[in-house]
């Protein structure tokens, strides 16, 4: 055998080793400011993906909606033409006809930030994140944004009563519908975005939100009252397109689901040591923070609601005697 023959025999044995050590750069966005605790929790993700692959794979974080709100990361995810992205889990049913993330927000099933994330980092939070492979999307984590509670925008609401008839923003699923309807307002499907101006020329009068939210884009200088009532959290799901997950090697998958474990629990303790700051904040910027009266009469009202949305999917049963039993 001639030294030719030799080097080229050797070059074929290298070649696929360097191939699967091939440094990728994905680009991910998210709907929110760049503010904004998924921003946060994105960059958490990136950092931890480049060290656990030791710099083989690179993510970029586009906030503010730079690569389009929800709906679009998610088309775009599907198709290929975007990398990834963090999507609020609520947008999933919506758009993918994903049912089963429906469990994340049934009303007043989760007692803490902790229970949450020890859930969704447990077989069944990647039993969930599993559902989405057949949609060509590779979940790998979660960020949250935090418990829910409601903001209006003149009228403050201490009681069941005065939630009535308020033109109230939801995301325009048919879970957060039936949430609301049965609390008495008159939702109002809108994307995020439209949120501060809705609520600036009197379209909307309040809106279910975080207080992440509230201060990250600036809703406060448009409505001045916020009740809280933590009826939901507003998980994010971190995921990659398939075509992206196939730009990586074995070992490298295994690095960036390692990342999305260690991001989600990271995450979550962060959102967790934030709400107290975040109200203190609103409060310093002339809002009121009030506190619903009848609260108890509030869950017994969405009960039923949690009882009707265990009929739709397995999962969400899997997940309400998960959160039943503080696991």
């Amino acid at each position: 055998m001639n030294r030719f023959s030799i080097f080229a025999g050797v070059a074929l044995m290298v070649l696929p080793s360097l191939a699967g050590a091939q440094e990728v750069t994905l680009k991910m966005g998210h709907a929110a400011a760049s503010t904004h605790i998924f921003h946060t929790g994105l960059e958490i993700f990136a950092k931890k993906v480049d060290e656990k692959t030791n710099g083989n794979v690179k993510i970029e974080v586009y906030g503010d909606r730079q690569l389009g709100d929800d709906k679009q990361l998610l088309e775009g995810i599907q198709i290929g033409l975007i990398d990834g992205a963090l999507v609020s889990s609520a947008t999933l049913p919506l758009v993918l006809g994903a049912a089963s993330f429906d469990a994340l927000q049934q009303p007043f099933t989760v007692s803490s930030y902790e229970q949450l994330s020890a859930v969704l980092t447990s077989d069944l939070g990647d039993e969930l994140l599993a559902t989405l492979d057949a949609k060509k999307i590779k979940g790998v984590g979660f960020v949250d944004a935090g418990l829910r509670h409601f903001l209006s925008k003149d009228k403050p609401v201490t009681s069941l009563a005065d939630f009535k008839g308020l033109k109230t923003r939801i995301v325009p699923i048919p879970l957060h519908k039936a949430i609301w309807e049965s609390i008495g307002v008159n939702p109002i499907g809108m994307a995020y975005g439209e949120v501060y101006s809705a609520l600036e020329t009197g379209t909307i009068d309040a809106v279910e939100i975080n207080v992440s939210s509230i201060k990250s884009e600036s809703l406060y200088n448009a409505a001045k009252q916020v009740t809280l009532t933590g009826h939901y959290f507003w998980p994010g799901v971190i995921m990659l397109s398939g075509a992206a997950w196939d730009k990586l090697s074995d070992a490298d998958k295994a690095a960036v689901e390692a990342a999305g474990k260690e991001a989600t629990t990271e995450a979550y303790a962060l959102a967790a040591s934030q709400d107290a700051e975040t109200v203190t904040f609103l409060e310093a910027n002339g809002v009121t923070i009030n506190k619903l009266s009848d609260l108890d009469d509030l869950k017994a009202l969405t009960a039923p609601v949690v009882a009707t949305w265990k009929e739709k999917d397995p999962l969400i049963v899997k997940f309400d005697e998960a959160f039943s039993k503080g696991q």
